[in-house]
This record gives C-alpha cells, sequence and structure tokens, in this order.
C-alpha cells in the first residue's frame, strides 16, 4: 500500500445511478443534481459527477444499490478532473441510518461474494 492510498475500506468498482445536494458550512443548500459510484465502500463512494464539487463541504446523497435507495451523509474529501472530463469526487460518509447502513453493508458483501476476482482499491 503507497503512503498516499489512505482508504480504510476495500472498494469494489460498482456503477450505481445517485442524486446529490451540497450542503455548505452554513447549512446553505447548494448544488443539486445527478452522478454515479465508480467504486464504493461502507466508509465512502468515489462519485462522478459533470462538475468539481468544493472540498470540505458536507453533500446528501440518494443513491440505488440493487433494488435499494438509501440516503447518507458525507464530505467531500477531494475532486479530480478524469481522462473523460468527468470529476471523481471522493467522498466519505460520516451518517448512514441505521436501516441503510444494513443495506450498504449487505450490498458490498453480496459484491464481494459475486465477484471475488474484482478489482479492488487498496486499503486505508
Amino acid at each position: 500500500m503507497s503512503d498516499s492510498e489512505r482508504r480504510r475500506y476495500i472498494r469494489p468498482e460498482s456503477l450505481n445511478l445517485l442524486d446529490y445536494l451540497v450542503v455548505d458550512k452554513q447549512g446553505r443548500q447548494g448544488v443539486y443534481s445527478m452522478g454515479r459510484t465508480l467504486n464504493i465502500s461502507v466508509g465512502g463512494i468515489l462519485m462522478e459527477t459533470h462538475i468539481p464539487l468544493p472540498a470540505g463541504q458536507q453533500v446528501m446523497i440518494t443513491m440505488g444499490l440493487g433494488d435499494e435507495l438509501i440516503d447518507v451523509m458525507g464530505r467531500i474529501i477531494h475532486s479530480t478532473c478524469g481522462q473523460d472530463n468527468m470529476y471523481h469526487n471522493g467522498i466519505e460518509f460520516f451518517h448512514v441510518p441505521d436501516t441503510d447502513r444494513h443495506i450498504l453493508y449487505r450490498y458490498v458483501e453480496l459484491f464481494h461474494e459475486r465477484f471475488p476476482d474484482a478489482r479492488h482499491v487498496a486499503l486505508f
């Protein structure tokens, strides 16, 4: 694991649609749009969007995992522009309701069972 790799959880590559609402430090609502996950773990996601998202701000996310919708609150850790001119935003979860947490854990566990040889990103 490299020194720059700080993830605590394995993040299987997984494409799921989502919508998000950026909330600034004063609680004011900002950008509302749609995106998708590029990878997902129980601790966060890499989210692809058409615009960069401001690091440090909070984001409310509703994402589809299989046939379920879950709501999470996260913090934007970083935003980079990919080769496809889409933005890759690292989101760290800080609040996941208990019911949604169970769905998230089950989704990640089932992904690992179904695709044991899937390419993984290193751990935190």
